[in-house]
């Protein structure tokens, strides 16, 4: 477990286009274990009727109908993706449920022109994002004061937990471009956030994230 010690490099934007295209036809599928973790995130955020909120990070869309039946058909969704390949799913799961107030924006996160001020964002299995201050820094100038985030995704857990780590080894090799950070993926995010809490799940392998935007 020596690359829990050694420095890692910054996420790779251009490993992640290739990640993820190799793995959006299966992507769905491969999620299919984590799904406790993206209901019990998505029930955390708590979106509300008429709510807009942000889907960073949203590949192929698997959270969007959750969120959906949280803001009704007066919110407002908006997922941001730079994956053409992960994106082009979400859109035919928009398409499918011809939900008019589901917007997809395909864009690296921090050069994305966000179009809304939004009332919460959810990052879900998204280290790579996490893990840039640009990014995150664009998505919370589009948050208003007290806005509502969560991110959960994959985490070391501590050294004694074998088991745990030959399980988050292989599934961030699989998902993330750059082991950096993935001691306290939330490090970076807490900086913006008032009451944060971190929670451990599937035994420490697993975190949930989550507080409110500072207010100025």
């Amino acid at each position: 477990m020596s690359r829990l010690q050694k420095p890692a490099p910054p996420p790779d934007r251009a490993a992640a286009l290739e990640q993820y295209r190799r793995r959006a036809d299966l992507y769905d599928l491969e999620l299919q274990l984590l799904e406790p973790v993206r209901r019990e995130a998505i029930a955390r955020l708590a979106p509300r009727r008429g709510e807009v909120v942000l889907d960073v990070g949203c590949g192929t869309g698997m959270s969007l109908p959750m969120l959906r039946d949280g803001v009704g058909a007066r919110g407002r969704i908006l997922g941001i993706e730079q994956s053409p390949d992960m994106i082009a799913k979400a859109r035919q799961r928009v398409a499918q449920h011809a939900w008019r107030n589901v917007d997809l924006l395909c864009s690296p996160v921090e050069s994305a022109s966000i179009p809304v001020i939004a009332d919460a964002a959810i990052f879900h299995f998204t280290h790579d994002i996490v893990r840039r201050d640009d990014a995150l820094t664009n998505v919370m100038e589009h948050l208003k004061p007290g806005a509502r985030v969560i991110s959960a995704g994959l985490k070391w857990a501590p050294p004694w937990a074998v088991l745990t780590n030959l399980f988050v080894l292989p599934a961030a090799l699989h998902s993330v471009t750059s082991f950096e950070g993935l001691l306290e993926p939330w490090s970076m995010l807490a900086g913006f956030l008032g009451g944060f809490r971190v929670d451990s799940l599937m035994a420490g392998g697993v975190y949930i994230a989550s507080g409110t935007l500072a207010r100025p």
